[in-house]
């Protein structure tokens, strides 16, 4: 019996952790995510809670917040913040990857960026930051980009193959932008 429920627990923490992801229809689990008690962190000047927050815990707050910080560099405000958290939320649900996708064996980092050289180095893509920085580098210069909805101005920067992909994590990147930028 305790071997039983020890399995049992183990799983619900799993799909509990797991939860953040959204199936194809971009619905939630409805198990409540529990995140492990932290002290905020400073990014910057953002402060970081434990979470959750839109189904993410610290660690993927934190590049969240790399992700808002490096746009603010460029002067962006929180609209096309949340865009780039959008977006990384589709790529990699906010985890630096240090392997790639179906996409390209090559990509890296939160926004599986390619080793095409318009990205930087391998070092630049699995920096965050640096990685954001790139992100909104690109985006800036897609052709109205102040005026195209957030999953087509995501799309022109990453040619995903589908042009909607992103639309589904819009509302939490809208959230996690609105928790991190108070």
């Amino acid at each position: 019996m305790l071997t039983v429920l020890s399995v049992a627990a183990a799983a619900s923490i799993v799909i509990g952790v797991g939860s953040h992801l959204t199936g194809s229809s971009g619905s939630r689990s409805s198990i409540a995510l529990v995140c492990p008690a932290r002290a905020p962190v400073l990014v910057g000047t953002i402060s970081v809670p434990a979470g959750p927050v839109a189904g993410y815990c610290q660690d993927q707050l934190v590049n969240a917040a790399q992700i808002i910080s490096a746009a603010r560099s460029f002067g962006i405000g929180p609209h096309t913040q949340a865009v780039g958290v959008m977006t990384a939320m589709g790529e990699t649900g906010l985890r630096n990857l240090d392997h790639g996708d179906i996409a390209g064996a090559d990509s890296r980092g939160l926004f599986q960026q390619r080793a095409n050289g318009a990205w930087g180095s391998l070092a630049d893509r699995m920096d965050p930051y640096t990685a954001a920085k790139n992100y909104f580098a690109a985006l800036i210069r897609v052709p109205g980009w102040k005026t195209l909805t957030p999953t087509q101005v995501a799309h022109a920067v990453q040619v995903n193959q589908d042009p909607n992909y992103y639309t589904r994590y819009w509302v939490d990147a809208q959230t996690v932008v609105a928790a991190l930028g108070k």
